[in-house]
């Protein structure tokens, strides 16, 4: 009897530990990285191409960057880049838009959302839990 509660003591032990390093790479990174783009928008994340702006964000669980910066009055396109993306991130909510876009599940899916004006539009994932946001400015 002993050695079963021991053996078992042992198994959970390990099954522990393995979550707490499996976890170190993963989430709290993503964290740190969440907190260091509220306090600096990204901008390298956009691109003009034959007059129209492209504003680069990946989809998958959540949207990276979270904040972009991105130029007023001319059109814009979001892309959206998934790679094999499925949870509530593949699908796209822009509500002042009146956007509800589901994603492919793998490659781009781009968005035409026109001419902004300066100003900052937000969206989010189908279930709100994954905001992001691009700040228009001239």
């Amino acid at each position: 009897m002993k050695s079963v509660t021991v053996s078992i003591f042992i198994a959970l032990v390990l099954i522990g530990a393995a979550f707490v390093f499996s976890r170190e790479g993963g989430e709290d990174f993503n964290l740190k990285n969440q907190n260091k783009e509220e306090s600096a928008p990204y901008k390298d994340n956009v691109t003009i191409e034959n007059g129209v702006q492209i504003v680069d964000i990946r989809a998958k669980a959540g949207y990276e960057p979270r904040r972009s910066i991105a130029k007023a009055g001319i059109p814009t396109i979001i892309r959206f880049d998934s790679k094999g993306t499925f949870d509530c991130s593949a699908s796209v909510r822009i509500p002042s838009m009146k956007i509800n876009e589901s994603l492919n599940f793998s490659g781009s899916t781009d968005i035409n959302i026109g001419v902004q004006q300066v100003g900052i539009l937000k969206g989010s994932c189908s279930m709100g839990m994954y905001p992001f946001e691009i700040e228009f400015k001239i």
